[in-house]
């Protein structure tokens, strides 16, 4: 998760613990995470992960690529304790406290960054200078994925993919700042991505990538 803004409830364990407990059920998740593993090469030796959560996305990572180097960064407490529960034993990965709000730590450079359904917490302007951090630590030829939450064109879209999900508009998260697939593809494109894409999409659910040129 992301940032511990005054309107941010990832801070709150009862938050954290009830999105833990409904992560599972949510349509097509799996699809949007099988489309994120199939760009991910396999013999990509480190990799950095911007809100890992309970480490959900690093764990899919590491069955096909497990000789290589994790860094799963989160700000929410019972998050970080959840990802340390799976991962604190394992020389391979490496956890770091910090809220996306701010600049990223000085980490090293990474062949590959991810990042799950966390991005869209921040502000507009914060995402967009987060994909430059990103852009900045990535290898050449390094690639950047964002299975992210994304906005819907219309306000009965949006109600459409909550009843879809399982949500009342009561549950909504007011931590969300949504933002449309169009204008982050083409923030991406314009800091210097290649082969930028929306690679996998459900309602507003969606797969955003693109490479650090060689």
């Amino acid at each position: 998760m992301t940032s511990s803004s005054a309107d941010n409830k990832w801070t709150a364990a009862s938050h954290a613990l009830a999105y833990l407990a409904r992560a599972d059920a949510i349509p097509h998740r799996t699809e949007g995470e099988a489309a994120l593993l199939d760009q991910v090469p396999r013999a990509a030796h480190r990799m950095l992960d911007l809100g890992t959560g309970d480490g959900r996305l690093l764990a899919l990572l590491k069955i096909d690529r497990p000789a290589a180097e994790y860094v799963a960064l989160d700000f929410s407490p019972t998050m970080l304790q959840a990802v340390g529960d799976r991962f604190g034993d394992d020389p391979g990965v490496t956890i770091v406290s910090h809220d996306l709000s701010l600049p990223l730590p000085s980490l090293g450079r990474f062949d590959v960054v991810v990042s799950s359904f966390a991005i869209h917490h921040l502000p507009h302007q914060r995402k967009r200078s987060l994909y430059s951090e990103i852009f900045a630590v990535l290898q050449p030829g390094g690639l950047f994925c964002n299975l992210e939450h994304v906005a819907s064109p219309t306000e009965r879209l949006h109600r459409q993919f909550l009843a879809a999900i399982g949500y009342s508009p009561e549950e909504d998260d007011p931590s969300n700042q949504l933002l449309d697939v169009e204008c982050q593809l083409r923030w991406l494109r314009e800091i210097g991505f290649e082969d930028v894409d929306c690679y996998w999409k459900w309602l507003e659910m969606a797969l955003l990538a693109g490479i650090r040129p060689i």
